[in-house]
């Protein structure tokens, strides 16, 4: 082999890959997250669940892609286990689209893909079709790829040392090993199986080896949704292994029936050329097996509970996120809906953080108004964690979101970074509550009789802000409405509440501290609503922009 047909393998490799990154990155601008709602919302019963993985990822061309989705979702508590079952069977059928493209020769027209993906992006400033602009350039650069491959090739036909390199994937542990690590390295299936249709074509491989080769290309295309999982919870995790069951599955039964029955012989003599048979080989493996599997499903989804069991010794009260994992954007097939995915997790992140605002809040009103410090240490324990949230949140929004391309996903993220810093002020506020609970019991003093009835009108109307927040249905101008309503009162309390406290300093009716304290509570009071205002104005601009 030359160096100069090296340098054309690996040039054809480069474009071949970069061709499928282009091609992901257009459709996750294009419709990412319509794809996520799709995945999210049609998944009620198997058969269409099965439909609609089947589309979305002969769409995209990346079974990997789809399951990284599903992995973000069941991570986020938006899919059950079960649903992502069926999900995953789809998603192994459609991306045998791209083997049956190439078999189809479709790359004689990878030059006019590519001029007319540039024509769209270079000369067109519709947003909307440089994005197709981008999937039809990045179609057309996949197949030039392709024919540099092929062209490389050729001479290895001749090379002994190469010809008895592939004759060894007659063995077929041999060739599924290879066909798995492969497909591992470079986390593309399409990508794998297209090289494999090259070197059928080319002579190089027989049929009879390429299909040990073939079924390894399955198990190895799921590397990327485990590498998804990393960080993840454990029904994420879950998901990965259905993904890896299904393929390891398929593998043995296919690899049985080729060592038993005269299959390879069968699809020859159906099709002639080498790359069609192997994409009719690749479609016959995922849709057989999907049908073998889909009535066990369910059986499926226990058995990967069965494997990565709950662990009850788990320590759930130490600081973590629960719903919130890194998304692996530097993957060509872990973009794709990843901004809806991560916009879904911190979503849920958030409301957690809310609900624990909420709680502190209730708990430093009360121990105001019954004098028991001893609640402060469990109030103090919480604001710590809503800080630990906080900075967590933080630190992930401002790496994901210099990485964000889509300017609606951007400004969505961003309106969940300034919740976030609000809720947490709101935790601050309930801490200096606390702390005037603790400073009235060490100079001994008390609010009077007037003063206590305002401090629990304070906490009534507290938690109903939150509440009304946690309630949020942010495409719904009543309930914006409600929480601007909600801090108009909490203004006008606090107006009303300092001329009282005026009237009592006149009237000597309290203390030099105890007056001192409940101008400070009047004050985080205020601000307690402004930052509910500033969370609702947020959540708003959240839908909004979605």
């Amino acid at each position: 082999m030359q160096i100069t047909d090296l340098l054309g393998l690996l040039g054809g490799l480069a474009l071949f890959l970069y061709g499928m990154q282009m091609m992901s990155s257009g459709l996750e601008a294009a419709a990412g997250d319509r794809m996520k709602k799709i995945l999210e919302r049609l998944t009620s019963n198997r058969f269409l669940g099965v439909l609609v993985g089947a589309v979305i990822t002969a769409v995209i061309q990346s079974s990997s892609a789809t399951t990284v989705m599903v992995v973000g979702l069941v991570n986020a508590g938006l899919m059950t286990l079960n649903q992502a079952v069926w999900i995953i069977m789809g998603a192994n059928i459609g991306t045998t689209v791209t083997g049956l493209l190439i078999a189809l020769d479709v790359g004689v027209l990878a030059p006019l893909f590519a001029f007319a993906g540039v024509v769209l992006v270079v000369f067109v400033k519709k947003p909307q079709l440089h994005h197709v602009g981008q999937i039809l350039a990045g179609l057309g650069v996949l197949f030039i790829g392709m024919d540099m491959m092929s062209a490389a090739m050729s001479p290895l036909r001749n090379e002994p040392a190469f010809v008895e390199l592939m004759s060894s994937f007659s063995n077929p542990l041999l060739g599924i090993l290879f066909g798995a690590i492969f497909t591992a390295v470079i986390q593309s299936s399409s990508a794998s199986v297209g090289i494999l249709q090259t070197l059928a074509a080319g002579g190089i491989i027989p049929f009879s080896s390429a299909v040990f080769v073939l079924f390894g290309q399955n198990i190895g295309t799921c590397i990327t949704a485990v590498l998804a999982a990393v960080g993840a919870n454990r029904s994420a995790k879950r998901t990965t292994i259905i993904h890896l069951m299904f393929n390891i599955i398929g593998t043995v039964v296919f690899t049985t029936l080729v060592l038993l029955l005269p299959v390879t012989d069968w699809i020859e003599a159906l099709v002639a050329s080498p790359k069609a048979q192997i994409a009719t080989m690749h479609t016959t493996f995922n849709i057989v097996t999907t049908l073998l599997l889909l009535p066990l499903g369910n059986y499926l989804a226990k058995l990967a509970i069965r494997i990565l069991p709950e662990l009850p010794e788990e320590n759930e009260e130490e600081m973590h996120l629960a719903y919130l994992t890194p998304i692996h954007l530097g993957n060509k097939d872990g973009a794709l809906g990843s901004s809806a995915i991560y916009v879904d997790q911190l979503y849920h992140e958030l409301r957690r953080m809310l609900t624990m605002a909420r709680g502190n809040l209730s708990a430093s009103f009360q121990t105001v108004l019954t004098g028991d410090v001893s609640q402060i240490a469990k109030v103090e324990a919480t604001e710590e964690y809503l800080d630990f949230l906080n900075k967590e949140i933080s630190k992930q929004i401002s790496s994901f979101i210099g990485l964000e391309t889509n300017e609606r996903s951007s400004a969505v993220i961003s309106s969940c970074f300034t919740i976030s810093g609000n809720i947490e002020r709101i935790g601050d506020h309930a801490m200096n509550v606390c702390g005037y609970a603790r400073r009235l019991a060490e100079k001994k003093a008390s609010f009077s009789a007037q003063a206590q009835e305002e401090i629990r009108q304070m906490q009534e109307v507290c938690q109903g802000t939150m509440d009304a927040l946690l309630a949020e249905n942010g495409g719904d101008l009543d309930w914006f409405a409600k929480i601007s309503a909600m801090e108009q009162r909490i203004d006008d309390l606090t107006v009303q509440f300092r001329r009282h406290q005026i009237q009592r300093m006149r009237d000597g009716v309290c203390s030099e501290e105890a007056c001192v304290l409940y101008s400070e509570l009047l004050t985080d009071f205020e601000r307690i609503g402004d930052h509910a205002l500033n969370i609702g104005q947020e959540m708003a601009a959240m839908h909004a922009a979605e």
